[in-house]
């Protein structure tokens, strides 16, 4: 069960990004946010990962990936992690936070399991279709349901957002096949987008972020909404299957509405808080399969 809760715990961080901002409002754009959240995340998971260095071969893994080089694999992790960030945010801008989150949340694991499949020749498991239906499920439910928003081209920056955390997830998890450990694999790809986010924002201009709430706004989303997040995202991922991954960390919009509800002030609609208990649920099949499988192991 510790993989699966170093997971649900990352969720936690992250699920915490849009109340921080909340709470502190601080005027800066979107774009200027994330760019301060991976510069100073990658940056220190960069560190980590400089700790330990692992023997590794430049070739393995499994799939068509098993004859790419490791440099063009943390690229590619290291670009899931950049457009995620403008992806994200247009796609909200398009079509509203409740229905750009649910769409970019809710095709992650679905992108990630086809890329899965198609790259790694990992076919994801029968109840992990099961438990990946109940979580989206419950996500359009949270959302407010099917007619919560209007539907338009956004959509497709959403499913952009998606495709790009299902990139970084694949391309991090084939460095854990191939020998290294979580916290450089980690760090390796965070700290490749740190070096382009950080020009990148000394260009755009910090903004607001200098004010005391733009720093402590961003010593939050760089400490704890990315760097401890994703040590424990990359704990658990090499402990656990990509696609499993990928739908325990839904947990990320169960964790925002819960903190929207006991510290912003705001109400759940009753589909909303249907949506809650089906997400809870769909994460709870995948949970319940790995204490069943661990109450049934032979005693040492």
């Amino acid at each position: 069960m510790k993989p699966v809760v170093a997971v649900l715990l990352a969720a936690v961080c992250f699920g915490t990004t849009g109340t921080a901002q909340a709470l502190l409002d601080v005027d800066a754009a979107p774009l200027v946010v994330g760019l301060a959240r991976v510069a100073l995340g990658g940056g220190l998971l960069a560190a980590v990962a400089l700790r330990r260095r692992p023997a590794v071969d430049p070739l393995g893994g499994t799939g068509l990936l098993a004859r790419v080089p490791t440099g063009p694999v943390v690229a590619a992790g290291a670009a899931g992690v950049l457009a995620y960030q403008p992806a994200f945010f247009a796609g909200t801008t398009a079509n509203g936070v409740a229905v750009g989150t649910v769409v970019a949340l809710g095709s992650a694991p679905v992108v990630t399991g086809l890329l899965d499949a198609g790259l790694r020749r990992r076919r994801p498991e029968r109840r992990w279709w099961a438990a990946t239906g109940l979580a989206l499920a419950g996500l359009v439910l949270v959302a407010g349901g099917p007619g919560s928003g209007p539907a338009g081209g956004g959509v497709l920056w959403s499913v952009g957002a998606g495709a790009a955390y299902a990139l970084y997830a694949v391309a991090v998890k084939e460095l854990l096949d191939r020998g290294w450990s979580s916290g450089p694999a980690v760090g390796a790809v965070f700290g490749s987008a740190a070096a382009l986010a950080l020009p990148l924002l000394l260009v755009v201009g910090p903004g607001a972020l200098l004010t005391a709430d733009g720093l402590l706004l961003t010593l939050w989303l760089g400490l704890v909404t990315t760097t401890v997040a994703y040590l424990l995202f990359g704990w658990g991922l090499a402990r656990l299957p990509a696609t499993t991954v990928a739908t325990l960390t839904l947990a990320e919009p169960l964790c925002a509405a819960l903190l929207g509800v006991g510290l912003l002030g705001e109400r759940l609609t009753l589909p909303a808080a249907a949506g809650v208990v089906v997400l809870g649920l769909g994460i709870a099949v995948l949970t319940a399969r790995r204490r069943r499988v661990v109450a049934g192991a032979p005693a040492a």
